[in-house]
């Protein structure tokens, strides 16, 4: 079999980036729907009994309507921001795809990771998410794979089964 030349990619995430990363995550599942239907259910108690409650029980429905809606995206993309600003997110990272795995460079540090070591690859919106395990991630924004979207994907439909890779 022809060995394919590497794809290289160099990463600098963003604290946009990261923001969509945390909001995919708190908005997903079983905690997303509970998030909307605990905000709707506020929204719609604000509406229905406005007139019958007092002001400090309008007050509590509307920090309730507001948790999930304003201030918990609002405190993610503060805590994206402190994020983008640390050392291992500001130095961008160069990640190389190749036949046997990814091979993560930042400055003098290199590490590789078998493809049979990866635990899976989401596809969220503009963004794949490479997951080696259940804590830790490499974020890959459509804006830093550009044209090499394609060659990636491709790579890791060929090196990954199905059950491994969502949306790819």
């Amino acid at each position: 079999m022809e060995e394919k030349d590497p794809i290289e990619i160099e990463v600098k995430l963003t604290a946009k980036d990261l923001w969509k990363f945390s909001m995919y995550h708190s908005y997903q599942g079983l905690q997303g729907l509970f998030n909307i239907i605990f905000s709707a259910a506020a929204v719609f108690l604000l509406i229905t009994t406005w007139s019958s409650n007092s002001t400090p029980y309008r007050v509590l429905l509307i920090v309730c309507a507001l948790m999930f809606t304003v201030w918990q995206p609002g405190i993610l993309y503060l805590k994206a921001l402190k994020q983008a600003k640390t050392p291992g997110i500001q130095n961008p990272m160069t990640l190389t795809f190749g036949e046997n795995g990814i091979l993560v460079t930042q400055g003098e540090e290199t590490m590789e990771i078998a493809w049979e070591n990866m635990v899976k690859v989401d596809r969220v919106r503009d963004m794949m998410i490479l997951y080696m395990d259940r804590v830790h991630a490499y974020l890959l924004p459509d804006s830093v794979t550009g044209e090499k979207k394609a060659a990636i994907r491709g790579l890791i439909k060929e090196k990954l089964p199905p059950e491994r890779r969502k949306r790819i």
